[in-house]
């Protein structure tokens, strides 16, 4: 399990090559709220986004993503349904409970690299907050529903 923060700015490295391809600059996220894949960006002067399905990452290390082949990053077509930080962005969103309380704003979500699953999202009051509190996690194992205004979530209770 792991949180986007540290997915994001990761090099995407060929295994049987040992060439950087690009570097991981968001999660594509479906209306059910499963990361299907990362957005990469690829090339030197004129850098262009690219979908790399997650089912096609070869593993997820700590300094960078392996996938078998070149040719498993698809050039972007359509805009994904959701992303954390671009088109369509989760982040910043209001997250509300099933019983209609506010948790705070969606910062950073947690999920299976293998599965794509979300099972717990990084909130925020805010900068100070923040601070004097730290960064609160709230736990989930059922998908979310993503509405234009707010994301609804099931609270683990522990």
């Amino acid at each position: 399990m792991r949180t986007f923060s540290l997915l994001k700015g990761q090099p995407v490295f060929e295994n049987r090559t040992g060439e950087k391809i690009g570097e991981v600059t968001d999660l594509c996220i479906s209306n059910e709220g499963v990361v299907k894949g990362l957005l990469v960006k690829k090339g030197v002067f004129f850098k262009q986004t690219y979908f790399l399905d997650i089912q096609d990452v070869a593993s997820f290390g700590w300094d960078g993503v392996m996938i078998e082949e070149d040719n498993h990053l698809e050039k972007l077509k359509t805009n994904p349904e959701y992303t954390l930080n671009h088109q369509h962005s989760l982040s910043g969103k209001m997250l509300l409970s099933k019983s209609g309380e506010s948790l705070g704003l969606l910062q950073d979500v947690y999920f299976h690299e293998e599965l794509g699953t979300i099972v717990g999202y990084e909130i925020t009051d805010g900068f100070f907050s923040d601070i004097t509190e730290g960064k609160q996690i709230v736990q989930s194992e059922k998908p979310p529903a993503i509405g234009k205004d707010a994301i609804i979530v099931d609270v683990n209770h522990t």
